[in-house]
């Protein structure tokens, strides 16, 4: 296997990793039962101590990967303190795995409320009703809540929370991984110093 044995579905030649990402998700999306935009996002506290957990990717382009959340939730607060974290996408149907990590910028208005327009009713009343990571007596608690606000919201458009937005991740490492016999995988890692330089693609031993 030499370095420039790249096929569709491999890995490209080019110093570009956005396209192979789009490829590769492409492709997941036709072989994955579920979720092919899960990936997991790693922070870190104020402590040190990180944390992960599963979100859903919303878009991504050249600027970077981007989901969204509620930002008094854990993982919001911790992301805002850092302004930085990972991702790793898994897709075990493919034998693929993608890691990227970066600094972290908010999205802008716009696109959050492009976003938020476009999920479904109960999702943006959720939005609402949910004081996410904190503490929950009950679960009449959680339904109160999304009764009240269903009420609110009942006619007219349903506003963004000021508390509801996105992160957009701005990758300075993006890792490709791929399945081999007897753990002999591909990893190629694209690299640059900052999230507006030029990238630079290395193989890495598996």
């Amino acid at each position: 296997m030499s370095d420039s044995l790249l096929t569709t579905g491999d890995f490209t030649e080019e110093n570009e990793p956005f396209a192979l990402f789009g490829a590769w998700l492409k492709d997941a999306e036709a072989s994955e039962p579920n979720d092919p935009n899960a990936v997991a996002v790693a922070t870190v506290d104020e402590n040190g101590l990180p944390n992960v957990r599963m979100v859903l990717l919303k878009g991504f382009d050249a600027r970077g990967f981007v989901f969204y959340t509620n930002f008094e939730s854990q993982k919001g607060r911790e992301i805002l303190g850092q302004k930085k974290a990972a991702m790793c996408f898994h897709w075990k149907s493919l034998r693929r795995q993608v890691r990227l990590r970066g600094d972290v910028e908010v999205v802008s208005d716009a696109e959050a409320d492009e976003y938020f327009r476009s999920r479904p009713v109960g999702s943006r009343i959720g939005a609402w009703a949910s004081k996410q990571s904190r503490p929950l007596e009950g679960r009449f608690a959680l339904e109160k809540a999304v009764a009240e606000y269903t009420a609110r919201y009942a006619i007219g458009d349903i506003p963004r929370p000021p508390h509801w937005s996105g992160f957009r991740i701005k990758p300075v490492s993006i890792e490709f991984w791929h399945d081999r016999k007897f753990r002999l995988h591909d990893r190629i890692e694209f690299r640059r110093d900052t999230p507006d330089g030029d990238w630079n693609k290395v193989r890495m031993y598996p």
